[in-house]
């Protein structure tokens, strides 16, 4: 049989069904390999999504797993006698391992005991009794959690439980015999592959573009679930986080940045191999002229996550010095995103620049957005090695952009980098820029040229076909890691340096 050829990929919320960065890597690594066979199992809400990406050939298949749809096996008979003394033993461990790490309960051990179930079809079963609502509340109010202060309610106990009832549905998906289980975000998408490597003996390799973790942790802050829930569902995703990172075979974080949290979560150093994402400079050619109006140029999906509010006040900053300025935002709004869209429009209406600011929706051809301005810019508050930046220096442009994730590392001496949530620092840096034709130039020179140097297609999708060839038997060096002056470089941001250093988070 031929090595590193079958693969499952592992998917929550992207591809196929979404655009967006993590699916553009995707079907970059699915094209990029044609040798290679590839299942796509996609978690995703409803399972009705449509697929959005033309998959290759060589998707022999492509499975979904929704999140919110009926369960499977959800009308089986539920367990009884020792089975469900059984069950809910664990199920109080679980509980104590997420809501009380004191108590010495074994995460791992006890998810594994639920995959079983999942497996048979009779977890959902399984979670609907009045029994598994009274061991919730037991545990929440034991009088040394904070959840006790909060007084749940049964309501919170209904919700939380069906929540987990969801994000626990996963466990039971199956791959297929003798691939290779490659989670492309941490979380829920593991779930498969942490079954597969425990039931069947798969090996497991995650890749992590945005930290997941961090990103639960920014979601749920404007939650409208009260703190009981939010500590349950914050504390499964700490543990899966953790066990995500220890089991793995491989971790292959796109940056530097990454590594560090991954290191914080608890995965082995000598396990983390860094994969850049790439671009194919052909198909980011050289933009040419900037356009005759000054224009800053932003593309994405419209999504909080973006931090758009902090791109509008800044571009509003920057017009009552260069009133033609116009801003250009190319990118479709996901579904339920329209309320933000409606956020952002009447924020612009506020500040007086409407007439400034267009919508472009999602172009055929991303390149023509980054020609599109005389500056790209980046605005978010959390990215993994965001394409739309290695993109638009690709085109010769040069960006500002907030220092998240693996952003410094994309840019480097190239563009200008910037705090984020702060539209005084992106004003600044925008008008330095815009004010200088000689250095914007010079630095959109020197962004393309640090692309075809570093930031290849090839190299990232050669760097993970030696990586499946490795984790199917066929000996491989070590792969070389990036050069130690980054190192050097990376920080966590402080608020979060904080709470990784008294343990809140981890």
């Amino acid at each position: 049989m031929s090595r590193g050829r079958h693969v499952s990929m592992l998917t929550e919320g992207t591809y196929p069904h979404v655009q967006g960065g993590v699916s553009t890597w995707c079907d970059q690594l699915v094209r990029g390999m044609p040798d290679v066979d590839f299942h796509v199992l996609s978690l995703t809400g409803s399972g009705r999504e449509p697929v959005t990406w033309e998959l290759p050939a060589n998707v022999h298949q492509h499975s979904v797993v929704p999140l919110w749809g009926p369960a499977d096996g959800s009308r089986r008979a539920r367990l009884r006698g020792r089975a469900r003394r059984d069950f809910l033993a664990t199920y109080e461990r679980f509980l104590l391992s997420v809501l009380d790490p004191s108590a010495g309960c074994d995460f791992g051990r006890e998810l594994f005991a639920l995959a079983e179930l999942a497996r048979q079809g009779r977890l959902t079963a399984a979670l609907s009794s009045e029994e598994v609502l009274r061991t919730l509340t037991r545990i929440w109010t034991m009088p040394h959690l904070d959840t006790a202060r909060a007084q749940p309610t049964l309501h919170d106990a209904l919700i939380a439980t069906d929540l987990l009832d969801h994000l626990l549905r996963p466990l039971g998906a199956r791959l297929p015999d003798g691939s290779i289980a490659h989670a492309v975000s941490s979380g829920l998408a593991t779930l498969p592959a942490l079954a597969a490597k425990h039931f069947d003996g798969a090996p497991f390799l995650l890749t992590e573009h945005g930290i997941y973790l961090r990103e639960r942790y920014l979601g749920y802050r404007s939650a409208a679930q009260r703190w009981p829930v939010k500590a349950l569902l914050l504390g499964f995703y700490r543990e899966l986080n953790s066990l995500g990172y220890r089991e793995a075979d491989l971790i292959t974080p796109c940056n530097q940045y990454n590594r560090r949290w991954e290191e914080r979560g608890g995965a082995d150093p000598e396990r983390i191999r860094t994969i850049y994402n790439g671009v194919d400079p052909q198909l980011f050619p050289h933009a040419g002229p900037e356009p005759e109006t000054p224009t800053l140029s932003w593309a994405g999906r419209i999504d909080p996550i973006k931090d758009l509010e902090t791109l509008v006040r800044a571009y509003a900053i920057c017009r009552t010095e260069i009133p033609a300025l116009r801003l250009r935002l190319f990118g479709g709004v996901p579904e339920g995103g329209e309320p933000y869209r409606t956020t952002l429009e009447k924020l612009a209406a506020e500040l007086g620049v409407t007439d400034g600011i267009t919508y472009e929706g999602r172009v055929p051809d991303v390149a023509r957005a980054y020609a599109a301005g005389s500056v790209v810019m980046l605005s978010s508050i959390s990215e993994g090695f965001p394409f739309s930046i290695i993109e638009a220096m690709s085109c010769g442009r040069t960006t500002i952009s907030t220092d998240v994730g693996g952003v410094r590392e994309a840019v480097g001496d190239t563009g200008l980098v910037v705090p984020p949530r702060e539209p005084e620092a992106m004003a600044r840096a925008t008008l330095q820029l815009l004010r200088d034709n000689e250095r914007r130039a010079r630095l959109g020179e020197l962004s393309r040229q640090r692309v075809i140097d570093m930031f290849t297609l090839r190299r990232s999708v050669e760097g993970f076909r030696r990586i499946y060839e490795e984790l199917d038997g066929v000996p491989e060096p070590v792969l070389q890691e990036v050069s130690s002056e980054w190192t050097v470089q990376l920080r966590i941001p402080d608020p979060w340096r904080a709470m990784t250093a008294d343990g809140s988070i981890w």
